[in-house]
């Protein structure tokens, strides 16, 4: 049996997906990863369902890093932060290949139940390096979810413009018509 993806907002980068496990619906938290059923969808939704098993020891592992990310993503430069997530980079690395296509690269696992989470982390540095000021947190107040901002003048405050965006426009809006 699949599982649909219930979160308002995917395909975002993995290390941004991961954030995105966690968002507000109706003011209450909600949080994918509660057990492996949500693992498995996570893992789905960005591909990694073929090479890493959706199991308890991997929720945990995958648990970690999305607490360390979250903790760089909201206090970029953090020493504690930054260690919490060198440390589960700790976990991996990427060993060159040369194969008949040509040179490319596998990463490596000392246990492959940290697989999802290295590649998280590691997804992360990948967009520290692209442009570390547009991984954004969504401006709206009572919104978690984070995104990578790739439109053209680097502008984007929402995580979707179609809820956060309307319903700050709408907040806006009410406030100056009460105050008339």
């Amino acid at each position: 049996m699949t599982v649909t993806d219930p979160r308002p907002l995917t395909g975002e980068p993995v290390s941004l997906d991961l954030l995105n496990t966690r968002w507000m619906k109706d003011g209450v938290r909600q949080d994918l990863l509660t057990g492996t059923e949500g693992l498995g969808v996570w893992l789905a939704a960005n591909r990694l369902e073929d090479r890493f098993v959706a199991d308890a020891t991997t929720l945990r592992h995958t648990l970690a890093a999305r607490g360390a990310l979250l903790a760089l993503a909201d206090r970029p430069g953090d020493p504690d932060a930054v260690a919490r997530v060198d440390a589960v980079l700790g976990h991996g690395r990427i060993r060159a290949t040369l194969t008949v296509e040509g040179p490319g690269e596998e990463p490596e696992f000392e246990d492959l139940a940290w697989g999802p989470a290295w590649t998280a982390a590691r997804d992360y540095l990948t967009l520290l390096r692209a442009a570390p000021d547009r991984i954004r947190a969504c401006a709206h107040d009572a919104c978690i979810l984070h995104f990578f901002d790739t439109s053209r003048n680097g502008t984007r405050r929402w995580c979707s413009m179609t809820t956060c965006g309307n319903r700050a426009k709408a907040s806006r809006h009410y406030a100056r018509t009460k105050d008339n």
